[in-house]
C-alpha cells in the first residue's frame, strides 16, 4: 500500500468519525430538551426539528460515504439472473 492511499483511508476514517460524532451531538440536544421539559413549548418544538435537520445531514453523508466504498454491499440488490424460456409450446 503506498503513502497516498494510506493517507486517503486515514482521511475517509477521520471524515466518517467526525460526521458520526457531530451527527451525535444534536441527538444528546434533543434529550436535554426532552429532560428538561420544555418539548412542548414552541422553541423547544423549532429547536428539535433544528436538531434533527441537523443530526440526518450529517449521518447521510457518513451513510452515502460509506456506500460508497462499498462497506455497506449486504444493502444492494441481488441481481436477478436471466429470465427463464417459457415452455415450448406444442405444435398441433
Amino acid at each position: 500500500m503506498t503513502k497516498r492511499h494510506l493517507r486517503e483511508r486515514v482521511l475517509l476514517a477521520g471524515t466518517l468519525l467526525i460526521s458520526i460524532l457531530l451527527g451525535s451531538v444534536p441527538l444528546a440536544g434533543i434529550g436535554w430538551i426532552i429532560v428538561t421539559k420544555s418539548i412542548t413549548t414552541v422553541d423547544g418544538l423549532f429547536m428539535s426539528l433544528i436538531l434533527l435537520t441537523l443530526s440526518g445531514i450529517f449521518f447521510l453523508n457518513a451513510f452515502l460515504e460509506l456506500r460508497d466504498r462499498g462497506f455497506l454491499a449486504f444493502l444492494q440488490k441481488k441481481k436477478a439472473g436471466p429470465p427463464k424460456e417459457p415452455p415450448a409450446s406444442k405444435a398441433d
